[in-house]
């Protein structure tokens, strides 16, 4: 019970198959107590069967445009716990009509959009988490290989990642004195509702299949695992590192 009497927020659920939802399990598996996200009245249907099983205490509205939601879901556990030790942001979002084309081709909108809600989402949650991270704290976000390397496909959501990667690095060490790490998930690929938006995704979980080191493909719940372990004591020495979970894909050209 590595997270036993901790309190953590979990932004990104929106249904079963959600890499946050492996999060979120693993989290309360190791004694977490968990306050949850929905996006919006759609997406709750999806997203409260997730939170029953995992025993959330707070489910609450949080469209990350809307900053009086972001304020709003801070009251709460300000208000509830006064304290928040652990924050998952697994969020990414970009126009189709933006995802499917060329980098060269993206619009200005499509591009801003792409990176408020897939990246700079992320610090304005860590600003508001920060003065409740009292005695430190673990803030994890969620990228992919194609941060690093061109994958076919996958599109302007490289850069969109590889930003989010540097704002972790940069959240590290600014918030490090303070006892308060921040790390980054890469997994391999998954099939989740967010990624069914990729063309041709199918050949990109046949080629992870082929070419990672474990030939095969790993789970949300494995992805889980590596999450509550950097959100608890025991990944205490661990900040600004980006963590692959995914069988050894990364390892390979």
């Amino acid at each position: 019970m590595i997270l036993e009497n901790r309190i953590g927020l979990v932004v990104g659920v929106a249904n079963e198959h959600s890499i946050a939802t492996g999060c979120a399990r693993a989290f309360a598996r190791e004694g977490a107590t968990l306050a949850m996200t929905y996006v919006n009245d759609r997406a709750l249907p999806h997203v409260q069967p997730v939170a029953d099983e995992v025993g959330a205490a707070e489910l609450m509205p949080l469209d990350l445009s809307v900053p009086s939601q972001i304020d709003a879901v801070f009251d709460t556990i300000a208000q509830r716990w006064g304290r928040l030790d652990f924050l998952l942001h697994s969020v990414a979002y970009c126009p189709k009509e933006d995802l499917h084309g060329r980098v060269v081709d993206c619009s200005a909108d499509g591009f801003a959009q792409a990176m408020d809600i897939s990246c700079h989402s992320f610090p304005r949650l860590v600003r508001k988490a920060e003065p409740l991270m009292l005695d430190g704290g673990s803030l994890l976000t969620v990228s992919y290989y194609g941060a690093e390397k061109v994958v076919d496909n996958y599109n302007i959501m490289g850069p969109v990642k590889a930003a989010l990667e540097a704002v972790t690095r940069e959240v590290a060490t600014e918030l490090g004195p303070q006892g308060i790490r921040a790390n980054v998930l890469s997994p391999g690929p998954i099939a989740t509702r967010a990624a069914s938006g990729i063309e041709h995704f199918d050949a990109l979980m046949q080629d992870a299949r082929e070419h990672a080191a474990q030939k095969r493909l790993v789970t949300i719940d494995e992805v889980g695992e590596t999450a509550a372990f950097l959100a608890s004591d025991r990944a205490s020495g661990v900040t600004g590192s980006i963590c692959y979970i995914d069988g050894g894909r990364h390892a390979r050209i």
